[in-house]
Parts: C-alpha cells; structure tokens; sequence
C-alpha cells in the first residue's frame, strides 16, 4: 500500500461503544502522526481500555471509524493487522521460550503459516529478531529464557517483539504499570527513541501524569468516555490537570 504524505498513523473519528446500554466511550476523535508519542491519560473508568480495544480491533465500535495509515482497522485482515503492535502491561510473553524466541513471535505475520507453527523461522527473520534485541540493549540476553529476566528487560523484550512486526502504530497500553520507578523511565525512554527514530507512531496509556508531562509529545485526556483535552504536553498545566481530574486523585 502506498500511504499518502502526511496520513496519520492512527486517525479515530467518532468512536462510540457501549455495553449493556452503558456508553463506554463516546464520539472519541483524535490522531497520531508519524515520529509522534501521544500518552492517554485519565481516571479509573475513563474509557482508556475500552479505547485501545477498539484501537487495535479487538473491539468493532458502534459507531465511528478507526483508520491505520488511512485504512480502516476493521478491513485488515491477515498479514496487514501486524501494522498495529501492541505492547501490554503484563509482557505476555512465553516463559520458557528466551528472549529471541519470543521476539520472533513480532515475525508471525511475516511468514507462512506452517513456518510459524514448527518455528522454523528464517536466517533473515533471526537477524531481524536479533536487530530488535540489540535496538533495545538485550543482545547479549537473547538466548535467556523469558522469566529468567526483570520486568524491565521483559517489557524490553516485548518492545523488540513489538518492532520485529515492522508496525507503523505502537499501541502501549499502561506498559509501566508493573514495573518499578527506575525501569519506568528506561522503557518510556526507549519508547520515545523508537519514536524518533523508526518512524512509527506510538499511543500509550499511562497512569502517572508526569511520566506522561516527562515523554509525551502531546497529551489527550479522557473523562466519562469523551475527550476532555487533546493538547501539546507542554500545554498541559494545572487548570488542564483540574478540568480531566476534577476531584479525583492522580498519580
């Protein structure tokens, strides 16, 4: 597919979902440009999961659409979904495979299914593998089994797992919540050199609003399931911190 100069990564327009009645999110708009890190902030119940569900097609919304690189998500079938990678908060990864093994996984919707299935990856999709693990400083970890490592490595682990898909979208969803402060900033940090560097566009959401104040490009903040600010971090003051907040405590 040939993207057309200046398509954002990621453009949601009008996303609605509700369950049971009850409106989760509500005509969400906003976008994320390539070489762009944008943190998802907002209080407990605010929408953020139901949010990156319909992000990245695990959930159709009800109404509105979700463009990657200006196509739909919901007609990205196959191989085309492994534009969109996601980072989680708990790795996922597979304990007793090592760190190369799991980061081959990113290279699943590379190759034939088959090679998938016997894990007989090929010598070009080694080195990619190899490439990511070096990109996120556990080259001399790749052949450590996973639980083996700290979390931090783990979600580094999952990060190069993440770029050996190839994405134009990174989707990190609370991808520090488990870690401790230290690692935090080293994962947020590689995030944000990934982001300059490579050419995706990263969606993060984050609990700790001066993480987001510290790495962030641009803040969109979500209450009662709407946009209640989508400004530059360097924007984000007090006043916006009240108006998304309100009477609850952040972190």
């Amino acid at each position: 597919m040939t993207t057309v100069a200046n398509t954002p990564r990621l453009a949601a327009q009008g996303v609605s979902k509700a369950f049971a009645g009850h409106a989760a999110i509500r005509d969400v708009s906003f976008a994320v440009a390539e070489h762009e890190f944008v943190a998802v902030l907002g209080p407990s119940g605010a929408g953020k999961t139901t949010l990156f569900r319909c992000m990245t097609g695990l959930l159709a919304p009800d109404d509105g659409t979700v463009r990657i690189d200006g196509e739909e998500i919901g007609s990205l079938h196959g191989r085309a979904r492994r534009r969109v990678a996601v980072v989680f908060q708990q790795f996922n990864l597979v304990n007793r495979l090592n760190a190369l093994e799991n980061v081959l996984a990113g290279r699943l919707g590379h190759v034939a299914a088959w090679r998938g299935w016997l894990r007989r990856f090929s010598r070009s999709d080694r080195l990619i593998a190899l490439e990511c693990l070096e990109r996120v400083g556990l080259l001399d970890q790749a052949l450590q089994r996973a639980d083996t490592l700290s979390g931090g490595q783990q979600q580094r682990v999952a990060i190069a797992r993440a770029l050996a898909q190839r994405p134009v979208l990174i989707v990190a969803d609370e991808p520090v919540a488990s870690l401790d402060p230290n690692a935090s900033v080293g994962v947020l940090e590689l995030l944000r050199g990934i982001v300059r560097t490579e050419g995706v566009g990263v969606v993060c959401s984050l609990h700790q609003v001066h993480l987001a104040r510290a790495y962030a490009d641009r803040i969109v903040g979500l209450s009662q399931g709407r946009v209640a600010i989508d400004m530059p971090t360097a924007h984000f003051d007090e006043a916006a911190f009240d108006n998304l907040y309100g009477n609850a405590s952040a972190p």
